[in-house]
């Protein structure tokens, strides 16, 4: 309701109008009722020795039947409502933090034992987190929007393309994805024909969304310092997503793309910069042989770029599924690809950088 609203009603006499108005049209009592009203002072009510007390209650309550005001003398008029805008709000995380924390802590405990102790196990973590992520998205897609990707080929070949990409390398891991996306048509075979294209389409591109894109991830741990390059690699993306958070939540006015994330700003994305380039120049320097500090300033913006890029993709995904997250496993996260959307495509950037600066040894 706006300010308009509660301003003085027309033809009420008793309001402090200053002229008559035209008496709306009703039976003939309040005609004569409105003959015999004028504007009037709004005055304390306090004992009016020169004038009748019924008299004056009678001569106010024609003029609220009329304008619509008080029908009673003890009545006061309303006072036009308040129109200051509310307090801020106190900005709040969208996500219980302290789940969150614990939650990525204990992965991070995982990943680094497993990272530095034998480079195999953390090659089955891989695997597993490849086929959980497999799951949750046919999972989604069959929920949402009817569609069967078969999961049992994609699982196997999922798994078998991450093993191929350390034991073989960029070949062996285009060829498990070849063979995979052939089992995905074939298998979907099985089934009647009705939705088949958009069944193996779904398919063949979950099967490059998640385990290709992973494989890369393995091949960065065949080099002779491997895990410092995935421990780099990890350690730049949750770096840009922490300073996207940290810099947007305090910071953010401008939306990076509102009709994607409506909750990325334009301030997040210069603090993941700014943050990635600053980790990236760290990293290069004390933990990749023959690395340069201006080579992870390099580095960390295009870790950056590739992280946004895929949690926007990602975004995209669920918008149009009409999903907040991808599944529920992590407390604080959501599911397995929630916390895969700024890994999986900045795996091959960070892969290709590092065999241009330093090689692939």
């Amino acid at each position: 309701m706006n300010d308009s609203s509660w301003g003085a009603p027309q033809g009420a006499g008793h309001w402090g109008a200053p002229e008559m108005r035209a008496a709306p049209a009703g039976p003939a009592y309040y005609v004569h009722d409105a003959q015999q009203t004028r504007p009037m002072p709004i005055v304390p009510d306090v004992p009016d020795a020169g004038r009748d007390a019924d008299d004056r209650d009678d001569r106010d309550q024609g003029a609220g039947r009329l304008s619509g005001g008080p029908l009673f003398r003890d009545e006061k008029p309303q006072e036009p409502m308040s129109t200051a805008p509310p307090p801020p709000q106190k900005k709040r995380a969208g996500r219980d933090l302290r789940a969150a924390i614990g939650v990525g802590v204990g992965l991070g405990a995982v990943i680094v034992a497993s990272l530095f102790i034998v480079k195999a196990v953390f090659v089955g973590v891989i695997a597993v987190a490849v086929v959980v992520g497999l799951w949750e998205l046919t999972s989604r897609l069959q929920e949402r929007k009817g569609i069967k990707a078969p999961l049992v080929p994609l699982a196997v070949g999922g798994a078998a393309m991450v093993v191929a990409g350390y034991a073989k390398g960029a070949e062996g891991a285009w060829v498990a994805m070849a063979l995979t996306a052939l089992a995905v048509l074939v298998w979907r075979m099985t089934e009647p024909p009705e939705g088949y294209l958009k069944d193996v389409t779904a398919g063949v591109f979950a099967a490059f969304y998640v385990p290709f894109l992973a494989t890369f991830v393995a091949m960065l741990l065949t080099a002779d310092d491997g895990p410092q390059r995935v421990l780099t690699f990890l350690l730049l993306t949750v770096v840009s997503d922490t300073g996207a958070y940290a810099v947007g939540w305090r910071f953010g006015k401008h939306k990076l793309a509102p009709r994607i994330s409506p909750g990325k700003t334009r301030e997040g994305l210069f603090g993941a910069v700014a943050f990635a380039m600053v980790a990236g120049a760290l990293c290069m320097q004390f933990l990749i042989d023959g690395g340069s500090w201006w080579q992870g300033l390099l580095l960390g913006l295009a870790v950056a770029a590739s992280a946004t890029l895929g949690d926007l993709g990602e975004s995209m995904i669920k918008r149009d599924l009409g999903i907040k997250d991808m599944g529920t496993l992590l407390p604080g996260h959501g599911g397995i690809m929630d916390r895969l959307d700024s890994l999986l495509p900045t795996a091959p950037v960070v892969w290709l950088l590092l065999v241009l600066f330093v090689g692939s040894g």
